[in-house]
């Protein structure tokens, strides 16, 4: 499969590492139709592709997302869209977007750098782990700007810090910090801004070398698990171990743990 780059949006696929660098740094990486659409084509073609083993979304510049860009939607057309419009629209884009990213079955890095808002903020909170400089501004801009949130960040938020902190980060737009954001456990890391990066590309590496199908099952099972009662997510561990269990990966971790070295997986 071929992840083609598109405007606003770099794809690089480089030893099992998907790359998706959002690219419009004139504009702080703000997302329009054609990047979420191409954001799209890329994770899907990634959950059917063998080859790849790890996705990494990473901001050009600066900033790694500040959110939706409204001004391409062109606001000044003479008549507003009907009634439904935005209802219509949204499950085949944005929301398919951050959907894709928390079902995608192989693990999912972010670096964030500068401002990450709304459904920027929302792309950071859908990969596995997310790695922000201290000094990341990361905000939810909704409640400030007379509307409700979309992309997800009604559904992130409170699984990862809780209903209370969600409300204060929803309902009274407080803006948090790289370092705030690690304290409250919202992301992984937070660290020096110049050490973004190297950070990522260790956690990346170390994903790619792991039994792919075993992790991606595992982070299906993390994400789906809390909306399940406990006997059907104990079905889903079954379902999930049944597979793993007949991977290449598998049998090769056995023998490594018999002949006590470490395992070479191989994704398969």
């Amino acid at each position: 499969m071929t992840y083609a780059s598109t405007p606003g949006l770099d794809a690089v696929l480089d030893a099992g590492t998907l790359r998706l660098t959002l690219d419009r740094p004139a504009r702080r990486n703000a997302l329009d139709d054609a990047m979420t659409e191409a954001l799209i084509g890329h994770l899907e073609r990634a959950n059917q592709d063998d080859t790849v083993r790890v996705v990494v979304l990473a901001g050009r510049g600066d900033d790694f997302c500040a959110g939706f860009d409204l001004s391409t939607r062109g606001t000044a057309a003479p008549e507003r869209p009907r009634p439904g419009s935005i209802q219509r629209r949204l499950p085949a884009g944005a929301h398919r977007l951050i959907a894709l990213l928390c079902s995608v079955q192989v693990p999912v890095v972010a670096a964030v750098s500068g401002w990450a808002a709304g459904i920027g903020l929302h792309l950071a909170l859908a990969a596995d782990f997310c790695v922000a400089a201290r000094g990341a501004r990361l905000w939810e801009p909704f409640a400030t700007r007379g509307f409700t949130p979309d992309s997800g960040g009604t559904w992130l938020l409170p699984r990862l810090v809780g209903i209370a902190r969600a409300k204060e980060l929803l309902l009274l737009g407080r803006e948090l910090s790289g370092s705030e954001a690690e304290a409250w456990g919202l992301i992984h890391a937070a660290v020096d801004g110049p050490d973004v990066a190297g950070r990522v590309d260790e956690l990346a590496a170390t994903l790619a070398a792991g039994p792919t199908v075993a992790l991606g099952l595992t982070r299906w099972l993390v994400n789906t698990g809390g909306g399940l009662d406990l006997d059907r997510h104990l079905a889903n561990e079954a379902f999930a171990l049944e597979l793993a269990s007949r991977t290449a990966d598998f049998r090769e971790g056995l023998a490594a743990l018999a002949e006590r070295r470490r395992p070479d997986f191989g994704g398969r």
